[in-house]
This record gives C-alpha cells, sequence and structure tokens, in this order.
C-alpha cells in the first residue's frame, strides 16, 4: 500500500469511526465493540484521582503483558491527543463502569457529571486490535462470528504488585483447531501492545478456570470438539486490581465495551 493509498484507507476508517462514535456519544450504541471499526485501536480505560495515579502506572509498568500503556493523559483533561484528536473520555465508551471504595457501584453511558479536575486516564491495549489481524490472516473469532462478547475469566495467574494495586490476571479466550492456535500465536506475538503472545492453552483448569462455559465477564462461546481454549492475558486485570485496592472512586470501562482511537494497529505492531 503506498502512502496515497494508506492515506485514503485511514480516512475511510475514521469516517467510519466518526459515525459510530456519534452512536456511542448518543447512547444508542451500547454494546460490545468486538468486531467494531475493525483496523484501529482499541483501548481498556482505567481513571483515577490524579494521588493514585503513580500507583497504577507503576502497576501497568511492572505487568506490561496483561496492562500494555498506550496513553496516559494530562491531569483532569478528557483528551488523549496521541489517540485522536477528536477522543473525549467522558463520552466515548459505549458503557462505564463506576467503582466507589473498590466496589462495582454503577454504570453509566457518559460520565460528564461524574468528571473531576484531578482525573487522570489511562488507556491500554486490547485484544480486540488483534482480532483484526486474525481476520486478515484467514482465521475464524468466534465471538465475532456469533455476535457476542469475548469470553473472559479470572486466574490464579498473579500479577506483579505496585503500591496498593494487586490481583490475579484476567484473561480472554478464543478457541482455534491446534493449527490456527500456532498461526494465532505467531500473529499476536507481533502485536505486544494488544497482549502479545497467548498466556496459556488449552486445560483451562491449570489456569483457575473450573467451568469454561462460564465466564466471569463477557460471554460464552461454542468450542468445538476438535477445538483448544487459547487465553490471553486482558485488560479487565486492572478491575480486579482496582477491586483491591479500594480507591474513593474509579472509573473503567465495562469490560468488553472499549475505547475506540484514531490509531491504526500496524502503527503498534512490532516489525
Amino acid at each position: 500500500m503506498n502512502t496515497g493509498e494508506y492515506s485514503d484507507f485511514k480516512a475511510g476508517l475514521l469516517e467510519q469511526l466518526s459515525l459510530l462514535r456519534s452512536h456511542i456519544r448518543s447512547g444508542a450504541y451500547t454494546a460490545t465493540t468486538s468486531g467494531k471499526a475493525q483496523s484501529l485501536v482499541q483501548g481498556n480505560v482505567v481513571i483515577l484521582p490524579a494521588d493514585w495515579a503513580n500507583d497504577f502506572l507503576l502497576y501497568c509498568q511492572n505487568n506490561p503483558v496483561a496492562c500494555p500503556l498506550i496513553g496516559v493523559s494530562q491531569v483532569g483533561e478528557p483528551s488523549l491527543p496521541g489517540l485522536g484528536r477528536a477522543l473525549d473520555i467522558r463520552t466515548d465508551i459505549p458503557e462505564y463502569q463506576v467503582f466507589r471504595n473498590g466496589e462495582r457501584a454503577e454504570t453509566a453511558n457518559d460520565i460528564r457529571d461524574l468528571w473531576r479536575n484531578d482525573f487522570v486516564t489511562f488507556v491500554l491495549g486490547c485484544s480486540f486490535s488483534f482480532e483484526d489481524a486474525l481476520i486478515r490472516a484467514g482465521l475464524s473469532i468466534r465471538n465475532v462470528e456469533q455476535g457476542r462478547n469475548v469470553s473472559m475469566y479470572r486466574s490464579n495467574i498473579e500479577t506483579q504488585t505496585a503500591g496498593r494495586f494487586y490481583g490475579n490476571m484476567v484473561v480472554s479466550m478464543r478457541p482455534f483447531r491446534a493449527a490456527d492456535a500456532i498461526r494465532a500465536i505467531q500473529i499476536t506475538t507481533r502485536l505486544p501492545k494488544a497482549h502479545g503472545a497467548p498466556v496459556h492453552i488449552g486445560d483451562p483448569a491449570l489456569i483457575g478456570i473450573t467451568d469454561i462455559n462460564a465466564p466471569d465477564f463477557g460471554d460464552a462461546v461454542a468450542i468445538g470438539s476438535d477445538e483448544l481454549p487459547v487465553f490471553w492475558a486482558c485488560g479487565v486485570t486492572p478491575q480486579i486490581a482496582l477491586e483491591n485496592a479500594c480507591p474513593p472512586i474509579a472509573i473503567t470501562h465495562v469490560p468488553g465495551k472499549m475505547l475506540l482511537t484514531e490509531r491504526l494497529n500496524e502503527e503498534l505492531a512490532v516489525l
């Protein structure tokens, strides 16, 4: 793709994003963003008071697979220019989860009324970004095929503590036949900012998952008798750390309902 073709391709994607973003801002679209705005980077979001930000930044640095940092705002700023000129973190997520003292208190489709001048926004890479790469390689993504949110599970894989933040990793799962699983590993390894290679393949009990058909977040998907469950680190991991750290207030995305950025997935890939 030459420079002109690349520019036209991105312009077309941003036009699609603008329409979807307007639906999100109006509250008309509140569903999962899996399979939406393909080729554009999607992000997990954590919003915290500034006096909690340094601990959380260190938590991300200590756990780059589960928490691949792709953007941090200025204190009190709802914009993140590095991820999109038109982006407003207060309105551009289909559904927000509000935590109060570590508890999931309420959800919202717009957080302008909750916004504070001391808030800092962190945006972390998301596996929905690598779904696009897998689909373009000819692999089938079950949750996209079935129009469902991806399956996400609390695991027994420990993360590295940072200040007040600690907890086990959340993982997302997509089933593949063995040959396709190998190809998926090769493709996602090039995308460390979208969690990179899987953290586990096969028996879910080995990572503390007792019922593959009952995800902790998202939706269950069909798994064929000839398929292996493949697990990636998930950006819901920080939400477990928030439950443990108990900040007075924190705001995230509802699992599977991500921030859509204006960056192309290829811009974050490792060649």
